[in-house]
């Protein structure tokens, strides 16, 4: 219990983070297909006989960058993400076929298992989320104004490109730890709903990106106490707290119109 609340207090801090520039920029089918990338990558090194967690960061940041340099436009990416989807999704089929026992490791992934997490895991997550936040934290400014507002960036002379395949990277590795917490079929919980209720209801990006932190971390460790008391899977909490949580927002019409320009 210990390890999950480590665990998933450090995914949920750059799940916020990084999910509210998801959401700003538009990528969320870009999150949701590398966490599927990833199940590809896990299976393929149970098929190696290495740990799922290798594949996984090696799929979904190779994935990261295909799609980050076959979409280089906003208007094209849905497109190119969706290619690179089926592939990887058609290797994890042909890897999973391959092996010939049952691969309970890189079956775990599609549903996160936070509570059977252990401290090597732990480090790894704490390692990950220091290179994720003192990136995004170098980047801040550049990133910020590509993401609201991409060709003006672009006519100023601001690497649109490279900065995209970095934030790609990031995504890739954001979306590697959180599929511990709440697993593949669910990675839009944490990486994306926040910061759409952050969106929602954030004046500035900074607020943004504070609620999306606070929403994630609400329902993380609300969802870990629930699971302690009650049986049934963490997932299950923190996906309901969050959708509720965004539910709530659309219901009574909470609404701020998101900043659309930043001081250069």
């Amino acid at each position: 219990m210990r390890h999950a609340l480590e665990a998933g207090t450090i995914v949920a801090i750059v799940a916020g983070v990084v999910g509210y520039f998801v959401v700003v920029r538009r990528s969320s089918f870009a999150a949701h297909a590398l966490s599927h990338a990833g199940f590809a990558g896990a299976a393929g090194a149970v098929l190696l006989g290495l740990h799922p967690i290798i594949g996984l960061l090696a799929f979904t940041m190779g994935g990261g960058v295909l799609m980050g340099v076959l979409g280089k436009k906003a208007e094209s990416r849905d497109v190119q993400v969706g290619t690179v989807l089926s592939f990887m999704l058609g290797l994890g089929v042909l890897f999973i076929s391959l092996y010939k026992g049952y691969a309970t490791e890189a079956y775990s992934l599609l549903f996160g298992e936070i509570l059977g997490i252990s401290q090597n895991s732990v480090i790894i997550t704490l390692v990950a989320g220091i290179v994720i936040l003192v990136t995004v934290a170098c980047i801040y400014r550049p990133l910020l104004f590509s993401s609201l507002d991409e060709e003006v960036a672009e006519a100023k002379g601001l690497g649109v490109f490279a900065i995209g395949i970095v934030f790609m990277l990031l995504i890739a590795i954001a979306t590697s730890i959180a599929v511990q917490i709440v697993g593949v079929l669910l990675i839009f919980a944490l990486m994306v709903t926040p910061a759409a209720i952050a969106e929602r209801l954030a004046r500035t990006p900074a607020q943004g990106i504070c609620i999306s932190i606070a929403v994630a971390l609400l329902a993380t460790w609300t969802g870990l106490i629930l699971a302690f008391y009650i049986p049934y899977p963490v997932s299950f909490f923190i996906t309901s707290i969050i959708f509720l949580l965004y539910a709530a927002t659309r219901v009574f019409g909470i609404r701020h119109h998101r900043p659309r320009k930043i001081d250069h």
